[in-house]
Formats: C-alpha cells, structure tokens, sequence
C-alpha cells in the first residue's frame, strides 16, 4: 500500500512539472499601437528517480517515529490546572490509550476522565514531518468546539519538546499565544506544561504527569 500511495504521488508530481507552460503575450497601454511579448519561462522536467526518491523519504517513518513508538501503551494521567497566575490548582485524573496510526506515521492518543465534576475525553494527534524537520500535535476535547495545534521541536541534550500555537479565548474570540514543553522524564514517565497568557503574562494553566501501565 505505502509503495501504491508513493507511485500515486510520483505520477501526479511528474505530470505537473512536465507540463510546459504556455506562452502568454503581455500588452501595455500607451501613445503608440507597439506592443510587449513576455515568454515564461519552461521549466525542465525533474528527475523521475530524484523525486522518488525524495518522496520515499517523506513518507518512511524514521528515528522520530520509533520515538513516538516507544509510547505505544496505557497511560494514568495525574492533572493540575491554573486558571490564572498564582491561582488556585485544581486537580483531575484521566487514563491516555496511546496508539501508532497509518503505518506508524502517527501517533494518537485517547483520553478519557474526570473534570470539575464532568466527564472528560480528549484525542490528540502527533505527527513528525520528515520534510520540515518539526513535530505538529493537534487536540480536540468534548469541553469546548476548538482545535488545539502547535508546532515545535525535539531537544536531544533536555529530552523534551517545545510545541507554540494559538488558541482562542473562549470569553472574548480573540486568538492568544500559548506553548507546551514535553519532557521524557524515564520510560515510563512523561511530563507535559502548557502555558497560557493572560494580561500580557505567561503562567502555567496545566501539567499532566503520565505515569506508564
């Protein structure tokens, strides 16, 4: 299937950068009837072989993903919360199904708990671009309509990952900036903070300790 869906690129690819372009004549106003003939420029085809295999790279999972891979399990997820700076914590329980999808491309991670006295199921998704060099995590959750996503990358010498995004403020639709660092604390341990800003200020608004079934 993976080599099908390489094939199935690669022809569209070639298709379009095979495809000469068409002469276009370009005609400026003026006191006297002349006239000005533009030529784009034609691009040469790629090489087929090259372009394979740029899209092989692309689509094989690598050092990143056996990464992700490593998480592959059930998770107890211990939760606190801050709603402002210095504010009062609130605490929350939740069990993370972690999975590998598509091939082992990407994780996804099934959330399911307790929250302010209401039940809670969340799904987040991680992805490694081989092409960008960056992670992308999305997460959506039954406690609201929007979609979380940040982009960011791994730190070897801390073992952690720092993902910036945007999220909107629910009280007045405006976008706000907010991060999450995640640290691999030991092999069964994970550690994530996301950070918020309110009134110009940072503050932590969450962090989750995973500890591995």
């Amino acid at each position: 299937m993976k080599n099908l869906i390489v094939t199935l690129l690669m022809l569209v690819v070639c298709f379009a950068s095979c495809k000469k372009e068409e002469k276009t004549q370009v005609e400026t106003g003026g006191v006297s009837d002349s006239t000005k003939t533009k030529e784009a420029v034609t691009e040469q085809p790629l090489d087929s072989a090259a372009q394979m295999k740029a899209w092989q790279a692309y689509a094989t999972p690598g050092t990143p993903h056996k990464l992700m891979t490593d998480e592959v399990g059930t998770w107890n997820c211990d939760m606190t919360f801050w709603s402002e700076p210095n504010g009062k914590p609130e605490k929350a329980t939740s069990i993370a199904n972690i999975k590998m999808i598509l091939g082992g491309r990407y994780q996804e991670s099934n959330y399911q708990g307790t929250m302010m006295g209401q039940a809670f199921e969340g799904k987040s998704t991680l992805a490694y671009n081989n092409a960008s060099k960056e992670y992308t995590t999305t997460f959506i959750d039954n406690m609201g309509t929007g979609m979380l996503v940040a982009t960011g990358k791994f730190d070897e010498s801390t073992k952690s990952m720092e993902l910036k995004g945007d999220m909107v403020n629910p009280l007045n639709g405006k976008k706000t900036p907010y991060r999450e660092i995640y640290t691999i604390v030991d092999a069964k341990t994970r550690k994530m903070e996301m950070f918020d800003v309110k009134n110009g200020e940072e503050f932590k608004s969450m962090e989750i300790i995973m500890k591995k079934k």
